[in-house]
């Protein structure tokens, strides 16, 4: 199946524009003309990448963006008239890989929007043959078990399906279970080859795990958050 972009803008000159060269170069393209149809379309599932206006007629795209974070790490790639700083800082805090100022150059957004699906490529678990519960690899810890050498985590017996930060980032609180961990600290072991993330970044890797390990267990939040400090791992059950 082709890679679908969605796209999130109300002006369609421009959607026009943006459509046409994505199928152009192979992709699928959607268009939504509102920043609130965008979650429903992603929880539909199918989408790799969206493309998004921050001046949506209905809410703003940093708004969408926010709300996106709180359960997906799909690509996002801001397209807009803002060019001021604050605006592009903002806009990457909140958890966006890209942004493009209008106008722009359709062939520059296709080769972004390339590079951001070849960085975001998922290992697919379905291609790993499944272990035994008591393979070697794996390491029980309370409610977790985790096998380092294949980058995977288990919580309550269910495998997660995390990115490369959110795995780094759960393996960094695991190690030292109970231990409270600085954002600087964090940004240090995970994030080492992206010197242009902020310490706000790990506040949004922390929402989504939060929500992946809420889907399995929603009586449990085993990451706690310590106010000025940063964040702890309770591993529960027995060590």
């Amino acid at each position: 199946m082709p890679t679908t972009i969605l796209i999130a803008e109300d002006e369609s000159a421009i959607a026009d524009t943006v459509v046409y060269a994505l199928r152009s170069e192979g992709f699928a393209a959607e268009h939504c003309l509102l920043g609130g149809e965008v979650a429903p379309r992603l929880r539909a599932g199918g989408v790799d990448l969206v493309v998004l206006d921050v001046g949506l007629p209905d809410m703003t795209g940093f708004d969408v963006c926010r709300a996106l974070r709180a359960f997906s790490e799909v690509p996002v790639i801001f397209l807009t008239a803002r060019d001021s700083e604050i605006d592009r800082v903002l806009g990457l805090e909140l958890g966006a890989d890209d942004y493009m100022v209008k106008p722009f150059s359709p062939r520059e957004l296709v080769a972004r929007v390339r590079a951001r699906l070849r960085r975001h490529a998922p290992t697919a678990p379905a291609q790993t043959p499944p272990l035994a519960a008591g393979d070697s690899r794996w390491r029980a810890l309370g409610d977790f078990e985790i096998d380092r050498e294949g980058k995977r985590l288990r919580f309550r017996g269910r495998l997660l399906e995390l990115t490369r930060y959110e795995y780094g980032l759960i393996d960094a609180l695991i190690a030292r279970p109970g231990a409270v961990l600085s954002r600087s600290a964090l940004m240090d072991k995970v994030w080492i080859d992206a010197l242009d993330s902020s310490d706000r970044t790990v506040d949004t890797h922390i929402k989504t795990l939060r929500a992946k390990l809420r889907a399995i267990a929603p009586d449990r939040d085993p990451i706690h958050t310590h106010r000025g400090l940063g964040y702890s791992l309770e591993i529960g059950g027995a060590a």
